[in-house]
């Protein structure tokens, strides 16, 4: 498939679940494939929600992106913080750096910082719209184009599933799309400060996140399930996903 008919094909998604589904919010990470997706919805005349998690702990070349990318589109971006008493309990639980000490106790941080903001985001929306794509990890290799997120009572639409690292970069490099300077310092995933790290030529581009766990439990929890398992259930009726498979 051609350049030109992936981006197409994401307009067309995009376009159709947000008629369908509003109203319509995206969670921007401010991440490459969330810039592509910002692009995307900066040529749709659509009412969508940009949303981001400021954790407390993101890097100062994040904070400057999202500035950046608001003056470059005019778009409002709505920053959610974690709730302060929650941060003060885990830290007296676990300690400033005790995301480190457990998987448990990492997963709690998140939970803290953007699992409930999150859910606030959310409240009232029908359509979540993301920026994940299969490429990112192992974890995400099954994600759906549409799907529903029955934990949240929402659909989940993912435009970019289908879309290779070649291709987010050439989009963005095409429509001369700003991206996070750390990139360019051998970061491939940005989140939290403490949580990245640059990854040596070669590495897997999530090795740079919670380097200290397995490849298979690399997620904040954002986009699982109770039960623990990434959400990407199939909708029952999405002639969205029809596309592709063109």
């Amino acid at each position: 498939m051609t350049a030109r008919r992936h981006e197409s094909d994401a307009l067309a998604r995009l376009a159709e679940a947000i008629a369908a589904h509003r109203p319509a919010a995206f969670s921007c990470s401010f991440g490459r494939e969330d810039m592509v997706v910002l692009h995307l919805l900066s040529r749709l005349p659509l009412p969508v929600e940009v949303f981001t998690i400021d954790t407390g702990r993101l890097p100062p070349e994040t904070h400057e992106l999202i500035a950046l990318a608001q003056r470059r589109f005019g778009r409002p971006v709505r920053i959610l913080a974690p709730q302060a008493a929650a941060i003060e309990e885990w830290t007296a639980d676990y300690g400033p750096e005790g995301f480190r000490a457990s998987l448990d106790a990492r997963r709690a941080c998140c939970a803290v910082r953007k699992v409930e903001p999150l859910a606030r985001a959310l409240e009232g929306k029908r359509l979540w719209i993301t920026g994940l794509t299969r490429a990112q990890a192992v974890s995400r290799a099954a994600i759906e184009v549409l799907s529903h997120d029955a934990a949240r009572g929402l659909f989940k639409l993912s435009p970019l599933a289908d879309w290779s690292d070649e291709q987010v970069d050439d989009y963005l490099a095409r429509n001369e799309v700003p991206i996070n300077a750390l990139h360019a310092r051998g970061y491939p995933s940005i989140g939290c400060a403490p949580c990245t790290r640059a990854v040596a030529p070669g590495e897997d581009p999530r090795a740079g996140r919670w380097w200290w766990e397995a490849p298979a439990t690399k997620e904040c929890g954002l986009h699982l399930s109770p039960d623990g398992r990434l959400s990407h259930a199939r909708a029952s009726q999405r002639p969205i996903d029809q596309q592709e498979t063109a």
